[in-house]
């Protein structure tokens, strides 16, 4: 007996925080009459004879430009009516990557944007995200990425204080005050300096380098790198 086969796809929320501002990048969908013209996260279709992990390097690759980011399962979404063309299961991966990574793709690729992230709920309530250009404003978002953006901000933000998932958005060397500015994009809402830098040395997940930043209006900050 026969039965009905879906397709099944990959797509990649790669983030970052620019400007202190989280951001998603987007690309511009011009292969499909159904939501020509929208925008959505770089996706494509497993080939058949194709390891799911391999679709997302593919499409890594041949959509954005890019290789060898750490990728990692985010969700996998199923609903029968998520895409008006067909039968499509989506297993979205996620990545942080720093902003200049990501900003030299937008620049290469004018189908690509990096897209302001904003929600309406606090902390973990979860829903659906926004997205925004200066350009463009508020971006009409294909299939059901407004519910995975918004599943996106909700699990940065429930691993914030158990991991050290935001000091992958940060360059090698950084200053407190950069760290900071990191966790306030992505909870949405300004931090107690003193009260967060004491927090991040006793969680024992960064080490000072002994170096102070350069080219400082004001006086240079002490440098810190990943533990």
């Amino acid at each position: 007996m026969s039965y009905p086969k879906p397709s099944i796809a990959v797509d990649l929320a790669l983030v970052t925080v620019t400007g202190r501002e989280l951001r998603c990048l987007l690309t511009r969908r011009t292969d499909a009459d159904a939501v020509r013209g929208e925008w959505a996260l770089p996706g494509g279709y497993v080939h058949i004879d194709e390891a799911i992990e391999d679709t997302a390097i593919r499409v890594l690759q041949d959509k954005v430009g890019m290789k060898n980011v750490y990728l990692e399962q985010l969700y996998t979404y199923g609903d029968p009516k998520r895409d008006p063309r067909e039968r499509v299961i989506s297993i979205t991966h996620l990545a942080l990557i720093p902003a200049a990574n990501l900003n030299s793709t937008t620049i290469t690729n004018d189908d690509l944007i990096l897209a302001r992230l904003e929600v309406s709920w606090d902390g973990e309530e979860g829903g659906v995200a926004r997205a925004l250009s200066d350009e463009f404003g508020e971006l009409t978002l294909a299939f059901d990425h407004a519910f995975i953006l918004g599943d996106l901000v909700k699990r940065l933000r429930g691993k914030l204080d158990y991991t050290a998932v935001a000091l992958e958005l940060l360059p090698r060397f950084f200053t407190l005050r950069q760290a900071q500015e990191v966790y306030e994009a992505i909870l949405g809402r300004n931090l107690t300096k003193p009260a967060f830098r004491r927090k991040l040395l006793d969680r024992k997940i960064i080490k000072p380098t002994g170096k102070r930043e350069t080219a400082s209006a004001f006086r240079p900050a002490e440098l810190y790198t990943k533990l």
